[in-house]
């Protein structure tokens, strides 16, 4: 009988522990993804803790209004572009890709406006 009260007990605990849990938006972004936008943000604006604080507020921000597939693409749109050359071409005129990467950089304004 004890037993079954015990099990009954962990159950109930466990019911509740899942309830209260944190759920994670389904586009939050990894750690590393964070890690590498507030590194290169603060190299770019300087390296001490109100910047910190400065870039990942704006990387939170960003991660509100870009879902991370979107972030993630326009990333990688970015930089194929970087290496220039006749290959990267489509990734200067073609309509889906460049509103992706525009996409990011209104993100990326609204983030600036928002947190510095």
């Amino acid at each position: 009988m004890l037993a079954v009260a015990f099990a009954a007990l962990i159950a109930t605990g466990t019911a509740a522990i899942a309830e209260t849990s944190v759920k994670l938006p389904p586009n939050d972004y990894p750690t590393a993804a964070r890690a590498d936008y507030v590194f290169a943000c603060m190299q770019t604006n300087g390296q001490n803790r109100m910047v910190l604080d400065k870039c990942a507020c704006s990387i939170d921000q960003i991660a509100a209004l870009l879902p991370y597939a979107d972030y993630e693409a326009a990333e990688t749109i970015m930089s194929v572009r970087q290496k220039g050359g006749e290959s990267v071409a489509m990734f200067n005129s073609f309509a889906p890709l460049l509103e992706k990467v525009k996409n990011m950089k209104r993100a990326q304004v609204e983030a600036e406006l928002r947190c510095f």
